[in-house]
């Protein structure tokens, strides 16, 4: 018979099990949309956008990750203004460690951390970088790490892109495209194939955000 310590042990795990469930569901229903995907031509995420998130708290809203993200944009040498914008838009979701692991064990693919990172991503992007001894799965504790991680990942992409583009979007536009849709999705686009309505409305997301994350990293 199970002793009283292993059912209360049991009630405590279904009970933050379904609080993930309701809290991811509300926010867009996969939890795992933005995360990137390296390998060419691989979308970002199978499910659709989850709603941008509205009168954010101040312990939600990505600007407190302001000295981080100037910080490791400026050793991978990225734009801290992009790399906040994708913060902004990764916020879609609550990130919250127990809840993303009560989610990841029910969805092994989805992403962690406020960058909304899956596990081959970050194992592609360390690997020698100043945090290759670290795992995926501490993204969910350590912010700076998911920042870090983010912003080498948008290096990464960076070296990928043409020098010559066709099309309406920025340099940054398309790195933004790239976390979201994969590197060969953001080549594509950069060649002028138009973006699909996922990509469409990650661009449109960032956009809107663009101005408050810029404010966020002022100096």
């Amino acid at each position: 018979m199970a002793s009283r310590r292993s059912l209360r042990r049991l009630a405590a795990t279904v009970v933050v099990t379904v609080a993930a469930t309701a809290s991811l569901a509300a926010c867009g229903g996969t939890g795992d949309r933005a995360a990137p995907a390296p390998a060419p031509a691989s979308p970002g995420g199978t499910g659709a956008p989850g709603p941008s998130v509205s009168g954010q708290s101040a312990n939600q809203d990505p600007a407190r990750f302001a000295p981080q993200v100037l910080e490791h944009a400026g050793r991978a040498k990225v734009d801290a203004q992009l790399l906040m914008a994708i913060l902004y838009n990764e916020s879609y979701k609550p990130h919250d460690p127990a809840l993303e692991r009560a989610w990841q064990r029910m969805k092994p693919d989805s992403a962690f951390g406020i960058a909304n990172m899956h596990k081959a991503a970050f194992d592609d992007t360390k690997q020698g970088r100043d945090f290759a001894n670290r795992s995926w799965d501490e993204l969910p504790d350590d912010p700076d790490l998911a920042v870090e991680a983010a912003a080498w990942f948008l290096h990464d992409l960076a070296k990928g892109l043409p020098q010559q583009t066709s099309g309406p979007y920025t340099r940054d536009e398309l790195l933004a495209l790239g976390y979201n849709a994969g590197a060969g999705n953001m080549s594509a686009i950069a060649r002028g194939t138009k973006p699909g309505p996922q990509a469409q409305s990650y661009l449109d997301r960032l956009r809107a955000n663009w101005a408050k994350a810029g404010e966020a990293v002022k100096r």
